[in-house]
């Protein structure tokens, strides 16, 4: 095996870092993971020690490269994906983050968002960005930062400081501070990439206030962005690829025609569908987004994005303590015939597409006195194809597509109850891939594109094989039952939430 070329994907996540890697027939041959801590400074905020990501990111890529000796000298690319809008600023020169990271989640800035957009500027950035006005988006986090941080704004207009998402932070260091670029989709989850014209916007980054000196570069997502840095592995490895975890499981999951939709759950939930080469605004409030950019030609894609999916399950695990450990979350679900009309809507950080709420908060409605941990846990798991379907309903709409089956990956499907129920309630087949590390895969097949391992992306879709398929098995009548008591919680929800 060690004179054959092996990729090294980095997937850079929200509560974790992982290295993993991946034969040149798109095999798994070795993983290293270390958890990644979050940390709530107030209420509605959320950050990380930007310093800690990059120690572990070297620590697992170190890990992975040691316990498989025979191979570091094989590792023909490094592909990079990553949690994505997490916005870092540093140091040009020493390379010391002036702030936290502030992560995706945090809705530090939803004021400002809500006047922005009752300033009338929503459909303009829309229309370029295909995003909405969001804390989730990274523009109103560098603009926080540049404005609450004492000396850091003139520190950017002199051009001393660097901003990058997660990708663009890691690719900075692993080339010794050489490289400051990013790739097409994290640049456009910004607010500030005008995705129709493909560059920054200076409109963008005047309503914003945001200096272009402290923007990286943007290039498509398999592009040569560049060598690390010797000292880290001994030799120079092409950084070959880079995606945004959700636009990375896309490409790991092939969903290469127009149509195909991919759904992950991780932390949250995000299910996009590949609309092929034309810019469509969505109708429904969802967000039109890359998929990817190779050779300069854009593939865009319709994007629902739930902020809350698995992370509703580690919550009953760490907080509550229902459980010890995640799987144990399914067997208590099947322990009862059904939720006994509880309703779980995990709106921890406000709820996502298609209603763009960020100032509610999560409810776990229909209580009663025979209500169990387990009715509550079914409930949890249930919301995720409740929440998968608001998304479907909108995104087939915008993107004009009927989609035949929907591609699953991420922690939450090793969960049996949760992909069935997913599949009742979309009334669609659910397949599971044998790999269901969906991310990581895209971040390798964009990097061994680079390097010349695949002749092209369709080609790498051979490698595709499902390993399991769930079909609807309940009546139309229960499923609509059980979606309008959905509906009726998220509506008392959002009612509570305007008095």
């Amino acid at each position: 095996m060690n004179n054959q070329p092996v990729i090294l994907a980095i997937d850079q996540g929200t509560t974790s870092t992982r290295a993993i890697l991946f034969s040149a027939t798109l095999e798994i041959l070795a993983v290293q993971q270390k958890e990644l801590k979050l940390h709530y400074p107030h209420k509605g905020w959320v950050e990380q020690n930007p310093e800690a990501i990059w120690q572990d990111t070297l620590e697992v890529c170190h890990a992975v490269l040691e316990h498989n000796v025979s191979m570091v000298g094989s590792v023909a690319a490094i592909g990079i994906t990553n949690q994505r809008e997490t916005t870092i600023l540093w140091d040009r020169k020493t390379g010391k983050p002036v702030y936290p990271a502030i992560v995706w989640q945090d809705r530090r800035t939803d004021i400002g968002c809500e006047q922005l957009k009752a300033q009338g500027y929503e459909p303009m950035v829309t229309a370029r960005t295909g995003l909405l006005f969001d804390p989730y988006f990274s523009a109103t986090k560098i603009a926080w930062i540049l404005d609450n941080i004492e000396g850091v704004r003139s520190r950017a207009m002199r051009g001393e400081l660097a901003f990058g998402t997660v990708d663009c932070y890691l690719l900075w260091h692993l080339t010794g501070g050489k490289v400051h670029a990013t790739d097409v989709t994290n640049a456009a989850r910004t607010l500030l990439f005008n995705i129709v014209e493909q560059k920054w916007d200076a409109d963008l980054l005047t309503l914003f206030d945001i200096p272009e000196a402290i923007l990286p570069e943007v290039r498509d997502n398999a592009a040569r962005f560049g060598m690390t840095d010797r000292v880290l592995f001994g030799r120079g490895i092409p950084i070959g690829g880079m995606a945004g975890d959700q636009h990375a499981a896309l490409i790991g999951q092939r969903c290469f025609r127009p149509g195909m939709v991919k759904s992950t759950y991780g932390t949250g939930c995000f299910a996009l569908m590949n609309i092929g080469l034309d810019f469509k605004p969505s109708q429904h409030r969802l967000l039109t987004t890359p998929a990817y950019r190779l050779n300069g030609k854009m593939v865009y894609a319709i994007e629902g994005s739930i902020f809350i999916a698995g992370a509703a399950i580690q919550w009953l695990r760490d907080e509550l303590e229902f459980f010890q450990e995640a799987a144990a979350s399914e067997a208590l679900a099947l322990s009862v015939p059904d939720s006994n009309e509880v309703y779980f809507v995990p709106a921890f950080t406000g709820l996502g597409a298609p209603y763009w709420r960020p100032g509610v908060r999560g409810m776990i409605s229909g209580l009663s006195r025979d209500t169990t941990r387990a009715h509550i846990v079914r409930a949890a798991l249930e919301a995720q194809g409740y929440q998968t379907r608001d998304l479907m309903e909108a995104i087939e709409e915008d993107g004009g597509h009927h989609a035949e089956t929907i591609r699953v990956d991420g922690g939450l499907v090793a969960n049996k109850f949760m992909c069935q129920f997913l599949a009742d309630m979309l009334n669609k087949p659910v397949e599971v891939p044998r790999i269901t590390e969906a991310t990581a895969l895209g971040a390798a097949i964009l990097a061994g594109l680079t390097v010349g391992l695949f002749v092209d992306l369709e080609a790498t879709g051979d490698y595709w094989q499902r390993d399991k398929i769930y079909t609807p098995t309940i009546a139309e009548t229960e499923r609509e039952r059980l979606y309008a008591g959905w509906k009726t919680a998220v509506q008392s929800l959002l009612h509570a939430s305007r008095n």
